[in-house]
């Protein structure tokens, strides 16, 4: 219960277990097929270019960002917390131009003071920047960010939108086209419950273009998606890499039960789970960090009371009970915790066993 890697259902682990393929079979191109239109469906695009990167979530953040700057491209990164900070450094590390808008830790980047910065760009005579990038959840605070407000303002400068969908994934709804996302990161051990090792990403039409009329190569050749779509569409395949072939079983399962189950369904079970931990943290005495408009329903920062060690409160629930939660990182080091409630951990019983452990060991 933790901020990631989340409970893993056992179908995901069954589906992991069957015999490996090799990557180059036409069995398993079918696979992965299948696996590119399920992503294609819950994340509702057409966008043809998605697929899951042979990696974990931070290796889809790299492949987004290596393949759509160039050095001294401008961006903007909006930030507000670990991950946003991340985005900063590997758009650094590129030789982007980078500026930053920052809201404090556990509150939300707001839609008006992104109008004004990109306002500000605007009256200095500078053109757009090449893109604007936004954690959608924030891991390390639990703050969701108003993605559909943003999306819109970026887009009438004319700048690419790109966010990070690690933790949101499977727990809310993303409509991609609709919200005009040209560019998504994910994670498999999120709300997907499934084991870490791949991160689904798509790109609009206008980011492949992008990414096609480069000046210079992709810095990253593993993560080269001129040369990974050829291994991933068309009706003969051209060999990149060797895919995780068992990973690939698991997140097929994995997005098969996200179907199965109803989308609708899905978040609706994150949003009653959250709801309830709510409820009952508060009987406890338990505030939550962030404003009830802006939480995440899968990551739950609970602000540590006055003379409370959470280092041993943690620890008291992984020896004892088995829970694991999450402590708080860099500016909330030792002020909260982070309990997840992604995937297949989103279920009453997981709140009802965490909350009688917390009542024994508070």
């Amino acid at each position: 219960m933790g901020p990631g890697p989340s409970c893993v259902p056992d179908e995901v682990y069954t589906a992991m277990s069957k015999y490996t393929l090799g990557h180059m079979d036409g069995e398993f191109i079918r696979i992965m097929d299948a696996i590119k239109s399920m992503l294609q469906q819950l994340l509702h695009t057409d966008n043809k270019l998605t697929i899951p990167v042979s990696g974990t979530g931070s290796a889809g953040m790299e492949t987004c960002f290596v393949n759509l700057i160039e050095h001294g491209d401008p961006v903007l990164i909006l930030k507000n917390g670990v991950f946003g900070n991340r985005m900063e450094d590997v758009a650094s590390r590129l030789g982007a131009e980078v500026e930053t808008l920052e809201s404090e830790w556990g509150t939300p980047i707001l839609s008006d003071k992104v109008k004004l910065a990109l306002q500000k760009r605007s009256d200095k005579g500078k053109g757009p920047f090449k893109f604007v990038a936004i954690v959608h959840a924030e891991t390390s605070t639990g703050v969701k960010n108003p993605i559909e407000e943003i999306g819109k303002l970026v887009h009438e400068t004319g700048s690419l939108f790109l966010v990070d969908a690690v933790t949101s994934f499977g727990g809310l709804s993303l409509e991609v086209d609709k919200l005009g996302i040209d560019a998504l990161y994910s994670g498999t051990q999120k709300c997907l419950s499934c084991p870490p090792g791949l991160s689904p990403v798509t790109f609009s039409a206008g980011a492949v273009e992008t990414i096609q009329s480069r000046r210079t190569k992709v810095p990253n050749w593993y993560l080269d998606m001129n040369m990974i779509i050829n291994y991933w569409s068309g009706a003969t395949r051209v060999y990149h890499h060797t895919a995780p072939i068992n990973m690939l079983y698991g997140l097929y399962q994995a997005l098969y039960l996200i179907l199965e189950e109803g989308e609708d369904n899905v978040y609706a079970r994150h949003r009653k789970t959250h709801e309830l931990l709510v409820s009952e943290l508060d009987s406890l005495g338990l505030k939550m960090l962030v404003e009830p408009e802006y939480r995440l329903p899968m990551l739950n920062t609970v602000v540590v009371p006055d003379g409370v060690d959470e280092a041993r409160v943690r620890k008291e629930l992984r020896e004892t009970y088995r829970i694991e939660i999450g402590a708080g990182l860099g500016a909330l080091a030792g002020k909260v915790f982070r309990i997840g409630l992604m995937g297949h951990t989103a279920r009453k019983e997981n709140v009802d066993k965490l909350v009688s452990a917390l009542k024994k060991i508070l």
